[in-house]
């Protein structure tokens, strides 16, 4: 009997000491925050031939957005670059560096335009990585000049020979190719905005009016406060060139980018306007929303390829200007969601894919 008290309490004993260490394990809620660290630096590309099915790792031309944003996604610093795979190397589009030679012995001839495009005679031996917004002018000892300016809706390099006799105070409204002092002598890309199929529709068209975003020319940099009532003294004179009782003195060759200063101009302003910007508030460089542009994107969410009434292939507006730039943005924009998304702030299936 003794034994089986003895037992019992022996059990009863190890019950209370038992339930004295059991742990509480009732779940216990943990309070969820907002609060998300962006800080950090994230990489976005576009590329040449997505669309198409063509892998990042097979492009030949790209655009990279690096993005450095601080703990609450504010963008503190930006760098956009175009890509360009040649001859072995990523070259960088907008470098601007360029090498310019000229021939005043050459006499300019127009480019045969169509479906069987041949290359004019051009005075320029011109190596650059990209001729978008590219001019270039020289003066020889004797007094002529030769002009060169890429129109940037043509794409095409207009050249003027003008000899030393030539009447500076003509208007830049009158040098036309009807007139013969504008010849049109390189393509300098198939991609330009105005697809040229016989000069004869552009013939009176002056340097300034080939299309409604001819006015890019004018309205920044190098060439900005001219028009086609100036003339042509004062073209040149917005090119370097020096003057003397109204005749051009003699100057080796000069070059420049105008409007927004070429690709490097435009990636520049891209940056600026982006840096002090919080991304979770500016998730795109371009307003889908705008009917034209939003109704030329598809069901995979690519820009420009199935394109229906009313709506664009570019997402562009030189008036205004989209994010800084005057360039097409529908790729660039590509390039900085894509970063957007390595910092975890929208989803790759929120992505534009633009016309590249």
């Amino acid at each position: 009997m003794l034994r089986k008290m003895s037992l019992l309490l022996l059990l009863f004993l190890l019950i209370f000491s038992l339930s004295g260490c059991t742990k509480d394990v009732t779940p216990v809620e943990v309070e969820e925050t907002d609060d998300v660290d962006y800080s950090g630096t994230y990489i976005g590309y576009s590329w040449k031939g997505e669309s198409k099915g063509v892998p990042l790792e097979e492009a030949t031309q790209k655009i990279q957005t690096i993005l450095k944003l601080d703990n609450e996604g504010t963008i503190v610093e930006a760098n956009m670059l175009f890509w360009k795979f040649i001859d072995g190397h990523w070259i960088p589009r907008q470098s601007g560096k360029a090498t310019v030679s000229v021939d005043f012995s050459v006499e300019p001839v127009g480019a045969m335009v169509g479906e069987d495009y041949k290359k004019g005679t051009s005075m320029f031996d011109v190596c650059t990585v990209d001729l978008m917004s590219f001019f270039a002018v020289a003066v020889d000892e004797e007094g002529t000049a030769a002009v060169l300016v890429v129109e940037p809706t043509t794409r095409y390099q207009l050249e003027m020979k003008l000899k030393p006799e030539y009447d500076y105070s003509t208007l830049i409204g009158d040098v036309t190719i009807d007139s013969g002092q504008l010849v049109p002598t390189v393509r300098t890309s198939g991609s330009g905005l105005v697809k040229v199929k016989d000069w004869s529709e552009l013939g009176d068209k002056d340097l300034f009016s080939y299309d409604y975003y001819s006015h890019v020319l004018i309205a920044n940099g190098v060439f900005k406060g001219l028009n086609k009532k100036s003339t042509m003294q004062e073209l040149l004179e917005k090119m370097g060139v020096d003057f003397l009782d109204s005749k051009p003195m003699p100057t080796s060759e000069m070059h420049g980018f105008s409007s927004n200063g070429g690709w490097a101009g435009n990636y520049n302003a891209i940056e600026e306007y982006l840096v002090g910007k919080n991304a979770l508030e500016v998730t795109s460089l371009v307003d889908w929303s705008k009917e034209s542009w939003s109704k030329a994107v598809n069901e995979d969410n690519f820009f420009g390829i199935d394109v229906v009434s009313g709506a664009t292939k570019t997402a562009q507006d030189s008036v205004d200007t989209i994010s800084g730039a005057t360039v097409r943005m529908s790729r660039e924009s590509t390039s900085f969601q894509r970063a957007l998304v390595e910092a975890g702030i929208i989803e790759e299936a929120d992505v534009i894919k633009g016309r590249f």
